[in-house]
Parts: C-alpha cells; structure tokens; sequence
C-alpha cells in the first residue's frame, strides 16, 4: 500500500444532488481529515483526531448540519484516508460545500478517479475496477449478480488461475535455457501439450460467455417482424404498456427500427419493432425493410408475426421468407400468429393448421403462439416463453461472464497465441520461441488485471472515464 501514490486531495458529491433527501460528498486524500475540519466543525472534537470508522455529527457553518464518516488508510476504498460527509441534497447545499472545500485546498475529482485510486493503490485489479460501473448501472437481477460476481474477483481468480498455469509452463521452458548445452528437457512435451489444449479451452470458454454477457448488460436482442399490418407495432405497445410504436392501419407506417429494452423475470430484452417486410417502390420504405433483415441477422430471438386472417398464399409467402432470414443454429424463431380472436370467420382455424403442419414439416425448433395483440391476449404467455428460452442467462453467485469488450479481445488474443505456442512446440520449434507466444498470452491476460499495462496512462484514462464522477 503506498498511500503517497497520489499527493493531492479529491473530492466530489458521490451521490446526484436535488434527488431524495440526503446526498454524499466524498473526500480522499492525504490531507483529507484536515481540509474538512476547515469547512466543517464537529459537535466535539475534530476528524483528525477521530478514530477510523466512526460517524460524527457537525455543522458547515451557516449553511446545513451534517453526519461525517471517517476511513483511515489502508482500509477504505481509495486506499488512503476518506471521508464522507453526508448532508440535505440540496443541488444548492452540495455546491457550496464542495465549493468552500476546494477553496480549503481539495480538488474536483476527475471522472472515476476515487475507483482509479483504489486500483492504483492495490485495492482492486482493472477488472474489479471496471465492474464498479457495471454494478451501478445494473438494471435488472441478472446483470447485477453477473457485475457483482466480478466486482468481488469471480472472473479475476478464473484469470488468475489460467495465468498461473501459462507461468508455470514458461518457467519449465525457460529453464530449459539454462541447461541448453546439456540438451534436458524440464517440461514434459505431452503434459505441456495438455496444459496448453486445457488452458486454451478455458480461455475459449470465457471468450464465448462474451455473447451471454453481453446480452445480460446491454438486453437480448428481439426482432419483431413480419408483413405490414400485421401487428408488430401493436405487439411492442403491449410489451412496453404503452404507445412506444406508431399503429396505423396504412401500409408501411413502420420506416425505421423502434427499439425498447424490457425486464423479464431479471433479464433484459431489447425489442426491436422493424419495417413491415412487403414488394414496395417507395424508396424510403424500401431502406427501412434492408434494415429489418440487418435486424434479424443481429437478434438472438426472432418474433415472426404472421396474420392468421388473410389469404393463405399470402402467409405461406411470409412464413418461408421468414424462415428463409433464421439461422437455426444460433438463432430462435417464435411464431406469434396474430389476431386469432376472430374465429372462423376469416378461415382462421384453417390457416393456423397449415402453419402447423408447414412448421412440423420443416423440421426446426420453433415455438408457435397464438396473439390476439390488439386485446393484449396471449402476451403474457409470450414473456413467459421469452423467459424460458433464454433462461440460462440467469447466473448463479458462481456464474462468469464476460462483459466487457476489452475482456473479449484480450482473451481471443491469449487463445491466439496458445494456438501459436502449440503449433511452434509441435513443429520442433526452439524452446525460447515456444515461452515467447506463451509470454505474449500472459501479457493478454495481465492486460485484463491491469498488470504490465502498455501505455497504461491512456488505458487507464479510457477506462475510468465511464465511472461516474463520484466514483
């Protein structure tokens, strides 16, 4: 712990001022405990003289009265000696004290800076630090257990374990060049070739929870689509609960994606209304349906609206281009046929059997439901199989994902040089050669831990810039 890393004091509301009652300022630094006791005035005593953990009641002279806590270095967030003042949340309240504590001598934290301290002084690794933000900005049940579990070093120790192995196998081999002459051989090529098929499986397995990661942070992706008028739009207000999406019975209403994120039983799914799929000279129409096949090539999920009151041809046609956009393999294809609640009397019955037997013809895993999207009916069976099918994305305390894009490239590069390590140690390659691609995977990995960062004044800059200010 070196707590002189950083010679200035910070502080910043950690807190937004004018919402609820109370808001927190937070100070850091080495003079910390003096430059509050120059703004505030205790009941009794002062912080300096205070012990760590503890909370003292006092008062910024004519303007609020105040709780503050006191951390002492090594054991608080940043590292060094902190302090929070907790005071009204008054915009006007936050202002002046920050004010009056940056004429005392603190300065205005930079964006991130408190996490950025913290790290620098040990208290977390990059990837810790990173998950701060992720943890905040969690909006549903699974996306905080996944930040929250890399927050406490889930995903570090999984990384800290694969590098202790590529360590262990380029000690043997570098050991090896101390004994060049003598022609010995420490590590054992078939145990080394079955550390690296294992450690690049590991590593792998990692990178590939990128596309789970990402769709518990940012939403899985949902596509509605389907022929104009078919009530795709109408879908998405009853999803959202309310007109989000522009209905008109006019053809092509619908020119642009209208996106919505909603939480289902902890994880998010991002909606995405598209352009009605239909034969159209309309220039602009026509740029909005490209879009909607960009769109179904980006889901995880496909909502394929079809209306089960026109002519069969023409939900023939729509069922197979429909089809003809899935990739079954890493895609999902839910059928909503829309507007059921009307019977007989427009051959309904008929042409949700020939769905059927299209659909069990074809032979894929599709889900078939039944909408009557305009009266919200079978909308609530359609959350609950969204729910279902993409009910691996709620982890347990245990579960690792990745995230982050940074994470995911630098993991693809370590499995890149691992392939290279592998391919060199089998061709016969000089050992020297084979420990550098391994050292290049363990440079992949310290870059994840914040550890040999290159240029890391800019890594670090361009991480910590998305923490808020207060952190």
């Amino acid at each position: 712990m070196n707590n002189l890393l950083y010679g200035d004091t910070i502080v910043a509301p950690a807190t937004l001022p004018g919402t609820g009652a109370i808001s927190i300022v937070r100070i850091s630094g080495p003079d910390c405990f003096k430059l509050v006791d120059a703004v505030v005035q205790l009941k009794k005593g002062t912080i300096s003289d205070a012990e760590a953990y503890t909370i003292h009641f006092g008062e910024i002279p004519g303007l609020d009265e105040v709780l503050v806590s006191v951390f002492r270095a090594p054991h608080s967030y940043t590292g060094e000696d902190s302090v929070e003042v907790s005071c009204h949340a008054s915009r006007y309240i936050v202002e002046e004290f920050v004010r009056r504590l940056i004429t005392a001598g603190c300065r205005m934290a930079q964006p991130g800076e408190f996490t950025r301290r913290a790290f620098m002084n040990g208290k977390m690794d990059l990837a810790q630090a990173e998950a701060v933000a992720d943890v905040i900005s969690s909006t549903t049940a699974a996306a905080h257990r996944v930040a929250y579990n890399q927050l406490r070093g889930g995903f570090s120790s999984k990384l800290a374990s694969l590098r202790g192995e590529l360590v262990e196998m380029t000690s043997l081999l570098e050991l090896e060049l101390d004994f060049s002459e003598e022609e010995v051989e420490f590590a054992d090529r078939t145990r080394l070739l079955d550390l690296m098929d294992l450690t690049r499986s590991h590593v792998l397995r990692l990178a590939d929870s990128f596309k789970y990661g990402n769709a518990v942070k940012n939403g899985v992706p949902v596509a509605i689509v389907g022929a104009t008028n078919v009530g795709k739009s109408t879908l998405l207000n009853a999803l959202v609960g309310e007109d989000r999406a522009l209905v008109s019975d006019i053809a092509g209403t619908t020119r642009d994606t209208v996106e919505e994120v909603i939480n289902l039983d902890g994880i998010p799914f991002r909606f995405i209304d598209t352009a009605g799929i239909r034969e159209t000279d309309e220039t602009v129409e026509q740029m909005g349906i490209e879009r909607t096949f960009r769109k179904i090539s980006e889901a995880e999920i496909v909502i394929g609206m079809l209306d089960v009151t026109a002519q069969d041809s023409t939900i023939k046609s729509n069922l197979e281009l429909m089809v003809s956009k899935v990739d079954f393999d890493t895609q999902k294809l839910v059928l909503c046929l829309n507007k059921v609640d009307l019977g007989d009397k427009k051959d309904v019955n008929k042409n949700v059997s020939m769905i059927n037997d299209f659909v069990t013809l074809l032979g894929k895993e599709i889900v078939i439901l039944k909408l009557a999207a305009k009266r919200g009916l079978g909308v609530s069976e359609l959350c609950s199989t969204l729910s279902r099918l993409e009910s691996h994305l709620i982890p347990n305390s245990d579960t690792t994902f990745v995230t982050n894009t940074r994470h995911y490239e630098a993991l693809c590069r370590t499995a890149e040089s691992l392939s290279d390590a592998r391919l060199a140690l089998t061709s016969g390659t000089p050992s020297e050669l084979v420990a550098e691609d391994l050292r290049l995977a363990i440079s992949s990995l310290n870059q994840i831990l914040g550890q040999d960062l290159i240029d890391p004044e800019t890594v670090l800059h361009n991480i910590f810039r998305n923490h808020c200010i207060g952190k």
